[in-house]
């Protein structure tokens, strides 16, 4: 492969104003960090720790191997919804070592709400399952949590994905072979109690962890009977009397050792085989993304210039350089492993799909993940474009990355609009994980043409009743609208929604992409269903 030059003045005065703008975007996204992993109030923490508990990223940090990353989901779960009362949705997810053996990993954080689930902290925790199906990695439950939050029943019970869902995908994950073990640390109520009766292995800790279907309160209005928490279903009555219970520990870091044993005696998982190389540092500074992406999402950035600071040793191989230049395609390694990246360079022309649709293809035969970076506007519009078939050979690519053989792996680097999101393998198209930058946005089109749009609909609509059309209020609005897109268009709106599974550092990119193939490798890819079509 070849090194790629860049081209970028890094000490001109538009770098250092652009990486002054992103680093204010830094301070934010850190500062917000530092909150949410704050975890409850002062009082709750207090509370919790009188009652030798540890906290749930204490707990995270004494199960993995020491010294390895932790890649924590979905930080910012219920961001600036609910006033701001359940950080991180009150559930800690992510993916880390233990063993070396890559393990998804769901801590129920009891200091925000007693670990009550909402209808993010639903997402949040299905969707961790589903990652450890797709990838066929084992799960750890750390269990502490009084069950559905109830003044929020009706969003949480019912439906296909609410909170029923994790038991069905426990029974899938066990059909599947896939190991899972529970950690009772806390309470476990109600629907709850069935995260540790169905799977493989469970620990419970003496005069702190609680199973029960009802819990006293429910059995004492149900039957008239009184018995405390412990003596209906504490540690002892459930690894001596019902079974529930596998293991007894003596307190949290006794459990966390127990887990930790038991995977040591796990057998190893059949992996997807990859060529590796020894691992390279970008030959051009990653810092050096902050001077470069536009805090403007309006503002054009040349993808190479990214892709040299992502990729071992700046080297890229580009598929069809000088064929359809607003789509980059093309081959490198990252943190060792091979990669193939498409990059937008502009909007979605009939020839950039079909080189799209060609590279995916490639990398299905080659058995080579992908990194999808999107900035993308869309497809292109037109009479012309539309009588050239955008329809049909924007519709091949949308096909190919559908039925992709290989992992998906996807960051939205800038902006993603309308079908443009979904060719370039947005959420609906099942990525292994989707990440979004600080600046990233997230809409069915930008704010100017959405307001252009409906102010338009709004005029011929009095128009055609008569009325007159004051300029004053087309001018109000098209501000009601761009204000609704800022706000709603924004990566924080998209995470705390669970649109993504997080917001990243882009220096973290290269790291979050290695760790996303490691744990796709626990399960051979499929070979590809059909031959490589040139397009």
């Amino acid at each position: 492969m070849f090194q790629i030059q860049s081209n970028i003045d890094v000490h001109s005065a538009a770098f250092k104003k652009n990486q002054s703008g992103y680093r204010a975007l830094l301070d934010q996204f850190h500062s917000r960090m530092e909150q949410v992993h704050r975890g409850g109030p002062e009082s709750a923490i207090k509370k919790h720790k009188s009652r030798n508990k540890l906290l749930a990223r204490e707990r995270i940090d004494l199960l993995v191997d020491r010294n390895t990353p932790f890649l924590e989901l979905s930080s910012f779960a219920a961001w600036d919804q609910y006033r701001n009362q359940f950080p991180a949705a009150g559930i800690v997810t992510g993916i880390g070592l233990l063993h070396n053996r890559e393990t998804v990993i769901i801590a129920n954080d009891a200091t925000v709400k007693g670990g009550t689930y909402i209808e993010e902290t639903i997402k949040k925790h299905i969707r961790a399952q589903e990652i450890a199906l797709e990838n066929h990695i084992p799960i750890v439950y750390m269990v502490d949590s009084g069950g559905v939050f109830l003044p929020e029943q009706d969003k949480v019970f019912p439906d296909k994905y609410d909170f029923g869902r994790i038991f069905f995908n426990q029974s899938r994950l066990s059909a599947e072979g896939i190991p899972q073990v529970a950690i009772v640390m806390g309470s476990c109520t109600a629907g709850g109690a069935y995260v540790p009766a169905m799977s493989d292995e469970a620990i419970i800790v003496r005069n702190q962890g609680t199973i029960f279907i009802g819990g006293p309160p429910l059995v004492k209005a149900a039957t008239g009977e009184d018995v405390s928490a412990e003596e209906l279903g504490g540690a002892d009555v459930h690894t001596r009397i019902s079974g529930v219970a596998d293991h007894l520990a003596e307190n949290d870091t006794h459990a966390i050792q127990i887990c930790r044993n038991i995977f040591e005696q796990m057998n190893p998982p059949l992996k997807q085989e990859l060529s590796m190389e020894p691992i390279e540092p970008p030959a051009c500074d990653p810092a050096e993304l902050y001077g470069l992406i536009p805090v403007d999402p309006k503002k054009p950035i040349d993808p190479r210039e990214i892709i040299m600071r992502l990729v071992d040793g700046s080297k890229f191989q580009e598929f069809k350089q000088h064929y359809a230049p607003t789509i980059v395609t093309g081959f490198a390694r990252i943190m060792g492993y091979p990669v193939g990246i498409i990059a937008n360079n502009g909007v979605l022309f009939s020839e950039t799909s079909l080189k799209a649709t060609h590279f995916i293809e490639l990398c299905n035969f080659r058995k080579t993940p992908i990194l999808f970076l999107q900035n993308i506007t869309g497809f292109i519009v037109g009479k012309e474009y539309e009588h050239k078939g955008i329809a049909k050979d924007g519709a091949k690519l949308v096909h190919a990355v559908s039925t992709a053989s290989v992992p998906k792996f996807t960051v939205i680097i800038g902006g993603s609009y309308g079908a443009g999101n979904y060719a370039m393998a947005g959420r609906a198209f099942d990525p292994r994980l989707l990440f979004m930058w600080p600046n990233a946005r997230i809409s069915v089109m930008g704010g100017e043409q959405a307001a252009e749009v409906l102010s338009r609909v709004k005029i011929d609509q009095l128009k055609a009743a008569g009325e007159e059309v004051p300029k004053e209020e087309i001018r109000k609005i098209k501000e009601g609208i761009l204000h609704k897109y800022a706000d709603e268009s924004s990566a924080w709106y998209s995470t705390s929604r669970l649109w993504d599974d997080g917001i990243i550092d882009p220096v973290d990119t290269r790291k979050v992409v290695a760790m996303g193939i490691a744990m796709s490798l626990n399960k051979p890819y499929p070979d590809p269903r059909t031959g490589v079509y040139r397009m």
